[in-house]
């Protein structure tokens, strides 16, 4: 049973779909990592955030599968023989029992499924990958086309309609950054320049999901739900309830920021689907 702050999303997946995003409630961690911390790397205790990921585990009766996220876009294939730890900043399953997980404390995370379930995706977007390269090819471009791949293999499909969940992440009204971030989505998207606000000389409040959903809508991605930038759902603005890198780096003076990591899981459930 999932403990009652964790955030369920409110979208049209299929049954047999589940999803699910962590709050700091539920877990096990002591200050300031209370209490439900799934980061190995942000310097909790290993035996709580190891007691939080199989609390993960058993609430939703699923593996999460958690990977090592370097803000790139590489998309990693998940089967249950692939282990924790390994690099890559999304990934996408047709294997029942197994959740893709994007770990997050500000960053954007992005789920996605079809209509009719049987593959599931999800991605972990910061603003560098969600820019991606000089070709303007960043993570969601690149999860997009792996898990398009994998649902027409399975379904036999040539086109497959594609929904998206956008969960928490640091808001609008928060997230101040630096000219040359503006310019990486306007030189691929000459239209994201509405999602900055000016906030000073070079300065800008980035709208990181309307940034997200602008990208989606170039992918033709037209049911997007979730996040929509309003104050609920900013990870800065709501310590009680979610964990924030930029509002709480540097405090303690731990090198990481001494805060936790929440999770964006969707699985298939195993008593539906058959792998």
């Amino acid at each position: 049973m999932l403990p009652p702050d964790w955030l369920v999303p409110d979208w049209p997946a299929p049954a047999g779909v589940r999803a699910v995003f962590t709050t700091r409630a539920g877990g096990t961690s002591a200050a300031p990592f209370d209490s439900m911390n799934l980061g190995t790397h942000v310097g909790d205790a290993p035996t709580a955030v190891a007691a939080n990921r199989a609390a993960l585990a058993r609430a939703s009766a699923a593996r999460p599968v958690f990977l090592d996220q370097v803000h790139g876009v590489r998309v990693l294939a998940l089967d249950a023989s692939v282990p924790d730890g390994r690099q890559a900043d999304a990934c996408v399953t047709a294997v029942p029992g197994l959740a893709c997980t994007a770990m997050v404390a500000d960053c954007l995370p992005v789920l996605l499924t079809t209509p009719a379930g049987g593959v599931v995706a999800a991605a972990h977007a910061g603003w560098r990958g969600l820019a991606g390269g000089a070709d303007g090819c960043g993570v969601l471009e690149t999860v997009y086309s792996s898990f398009q791949a994998l649902a027409q293999d399975r379904q036999g499909l040539s086109a497959i309609k594609t929904i998206a969940w956008l969960g928490p992440c640091i808001g609008p009204s928060a997230f101040e950054v630096g000219a040359e971030v503006k310019a990486a989505f306007e030189s691929a998207q000459p239209e994201a320049g509405r999602c900055f606000v000016a906030a000073g000389p070079g300065k800008y409040l980035a709208n990181l999901p309307a940034l997200a959903r602008l990208r989606l809508r170039a992918l033709g991605v037209a049911q997007v739900y979730g996040n929509d930038g309003s104050a609920p759902w900013c990870t800065v603005g709501n310590p009680s309830r979610f964990f924030s890198h930029r509002r709480d780096a540097g405090v303690g003076g731990n090198g990481f920021g001494t805060t936790g990591r929440m999770a964006a899981c969707i699985w298939l459930d195993r008593r539906i689907f058959r792998a």
